[in-house]
């Protein structure tokens, strides 16, 4: 009788072209792999040179959405001849080597892990890759996903396979009711705080139990996504009801009686009772309260309900530096409640928060309500399919009349890459993954929160609860 399998096992096993060595290291199939206009040139340039072609082109899928401009009238003009040149870089390669390209003006452009979800591009049970480390998002729709570098990229298009290490797999059991204003980015926000940054360096992520499975397939999308800031290099649910609904209809999807059989399939991901895992971590979502970061990593977060804590409290010389030093650049005090620091800017957004359901959420909040003055507020859907369902549904009309920016799809202000960039001592409440130093902008100050929580703070120009908000609708 074989042994029972986890699910990480279970992708591993089905993608092993061949074991390499006595170390884990496997040659892995790659089903899918999407590009972008910022991490695919180096790859692109060494085929070329190397006389090299796309073994599999339409495994692929390549968008513009790092570098484009979101202003609110689409245009196809760059705000500078280095993103001019990527962009028009990508649709030469695209063309000379078969590979399918939503570019600026394609109806279906967006941030490629918004994108290729609904499109249904990425299926339960595929292994996909991608030059960019939130590709862990997949995972919530069962498949497994990774991020990978530049020469890794060439190696993929060159061959569909890559050489890949086995990790330990840790699982995480997410258990209780969320309470009123929690949302799916504090559990995960919640997690990173509670094990570190590092704290799944060497692991993979399976998410379970009934929280999970209780969240729409979107909220889990979130949760994957952010799973790479505690060091994870891969995270995964195991597909259910929820994600066969979520894909039914998507255009990518299988049809017809290839569906049912699908399905059938797909049933069988997930990991076998007695499967052993390396690390079991338990959160109780009951116990959660809206989280903010107050510092310049993903895991220096607390409750809104919190303070800054103090850096002389903590033991360890190397942490307490940490510490102060992110102190220092957020120009933030040892023990100042984190409700009330004023902000200047607030930004809904990225492909961890800028779904459709996210921005249902926010114009639940903001509707018949106004940003606080001194407020520059922008919304940038996640694809331009997101935009056109959000103008379809009047969530547009809710977002200016409440004085927010509607603004076109793309990467945008998660990071200091196109036009959509913070000063040195601007702060902003935003939803994006990332509050490194400089990454919304050179000396810019970053609070990582949930869509919702951003949208308080815009209303009331500086961090709030979004419980102390009183309406009916929410």
């Amino acid at each position: 009788m074989s042994r029972p399998r986890t699910l990480y096992d279970k992708y591993l096993d089905s993608h092993a072209v061949c074991r390499l060595d006595d170390e884990g290291h496997l040659l892995l199939y790659i089903d899918r792999q999407v590009l972008n206009e910022y991490t695919s040139p180096q790859a692109f340039t060494s085929l070329r040179d190397a006389k090299r072609s796309v073994w599999r082109p339409k495994s692929a899928l390549a968008v513009v959405d790092h570098v484009n401009p979101t202003t609110p009238t689409r245009t196809a003009t760059m705000p500078d001849a280095g993103g001019a040149r990527q962009v028009s870089y990508l649709a030469e390669n695209c063309q000379d080597f078969g590979i399918e390209l939503f570019d600026v003006l394609n109806a279906r452009q967006g941030i490629e892990h918004v994108v290729a979800p609904e499109q249904g591009f990425i299926l339960p049970g595929m292994v996909v890759a991608a030059g960019d480390s939130h590709t862990t998002t997949y995972g919530a729709l069962g498949a497994f996903g990774f991020g990978i570098g530049t020469s890794e990229i060439e190696h993929l298009l060159a061959t569909q396979t890559l050489v890949y290490k086995r990790l330990k797999a840790m699982r995480v059991t997410v258990r209780g009711t969320l309470g009123t204003g929690v949302e799916s980015k504090d559990i995960v926000m919640a997690l990173i705080a509670q094990i570190g940054a590092d704290g799944a360096t060497g692991y993979v992520i399976e998410f379970a139990g009934p929280t999970i499975g209780a969240l729409s397939v979107e909220a889990r999308m979130t949760v994957c996504n952010m799973a790479v800031e505690a060091g994870a290099r891969g995270a995964f649910m195991a597909p259910d009801d929820r994600v066969f609904a979520y894909l039914l209809d998507k255009p990518r999807a299988p049809k017809g009686k290839l569906w049912e059989q699908a399905v059938d399939r797909w049933r069988e991901l997930r990991s076998d009772d007695g499967a052993r895992f390396d690390l079991e971590v338990d959160l109780d979502a009951s116990a959660l309260q809206p989280m903010v970061t107050w510092g310049t990593s993903p895991d220096q977060a607390a409750s809104i309900s919190g303070h800054v804590p103090d850096p002389i409290t903590e033991p360890d010389l190397i942490r307490r530096a940490d510490l102060q030093r992110a102190l220092r650049y957020m120009g933030l005090e040892p023990d100042q409640p984190l409700a009330g620091i004023t902000i200047t800017h607030a930004f809904i957004g990225s492909c961890t928060n800028a779904r459709i359901d996210d921005l249902r959420r926010v114009a639940q909040v903001v509707r018949g309500r106004h940003v606080a003055n001194g407020v520059r507020a922008m919304i940038v859907p996640g694809s331009t399919q997101v935009r056109a369902l959000a103008e379809a549904e009047g969530l547009a009309d809710v977002f200016l009349d409440a004085g927010f920016e509607w603004r076109q799809s793309g990467c945008s202000m998660c990071l200091a890459m196109n036009d959509d960039v913070l000063g040195a001592g601007d702060r902003c409440a935003s939803s994006t993954n990332r509050n490194f130093e400089g990454r919304q902008g050179a000396g810019a100050r970053t609070h990582l929160m949930s869509p919702s929580m951003v949208a308080a703070a815009a209303l009331a120009g500086h961090l709030t609860d979004i419980r102390s908000l009183r309406r009916e609708t929410y």
